[in-house]
């Protein structure tokens, strides 16, 4: 490519991210570190710091590097959070949300997509990240409760399993929510019993599979 991979990251943040409105330094500074091109097909490799979603493997997709910027600022993560992440795919949110947090608990239910995803993310020496191949819309109890969550795929409705799994002290899931085809971003923050919803934006994610997706 004619521009150095660190020179295509930098003008993905600052054009793509900053002049659109993301303004969290921890998630700028993450998305600016982490070489977006070691997780896409090297098919692809030249459009890696384009921002638009990618093809991979198996029908999966890349998202598209604002949306990653978007959600990871909407989940609000602090660094001693435990993340889960529902859909491992490429690994490059993945990779993010380890940068952010103490722990992350990613779930996929393709175990060769994840198997790839693992091997990238043990190359650039990212080692707090826990992998489970398996229904993602269950969440992962044994590890629970979470203090974020947060969903890579358009789901029918909020999963139950992964509300029930959320921290009962502030704890967010983010999740694109609505039909196969388009779905709405929202944010669902807990305080004990009590749950506020908040709408964000419109997106188009791969549906959400398992027992509690579609």
């Amino acid at each position: 490519m004619a521009e150095s991979w660190e020179h295509a990251r930098d003008r993905m943040v600052e054009e793509d991210f900053r002049r659109r409105g993301i303004k969290d330094v921890r998630v700028l500074d993450a998305m600016a570190r982490i070489p977006r091109h070691f997780f896409v097909p090297p098919s692809e490799r030249a459009h890696a710091y384009e921002d638009r979603a990618l093809p991979l493997e198996l029908g999966q997709t890349i998202s598209q590097p604002y949306m990653v910027a978007y959600m990871t600022e909407a989940l609000r993560v602090r660094p001693g959070d435990h993340v889960l992440e529902v859909g491992t795919g490429s690994g490059y949110q993945t990779a993010v949300l380890a940068r952010l947090a103490a722990e992350v608990f990613t779930i996929e239910r393709i175990g060769d997509l994840q198997g790839t995803a693992h091997e990238v993310l043990d190359e650039l020496g990212i080692r707090n990240v826990h992998y489970r191949v398996g229904d993602g819309t269950l969440g992962w109890p044994e590890h629970a409760p979470f203090d974020r969550t947060l969903v890579t795929a358009g789901a029918p409705a909020v999963p139950a399993a992964l509300k029930e799994q959320l921290s009962a002290e502030g704890g967010v899931l983010v999740i694109p929510v609505g039909d196969p085809e388009v779905q709405e971003l929202i944010a669902v923050t807990r305080d004990g019993a009590r749950w506020k919803w908040e709408p964000l934006l419109g997106c188009r994610f791969v549906p959400l599979v398992g027992d509690e997706g579609w």
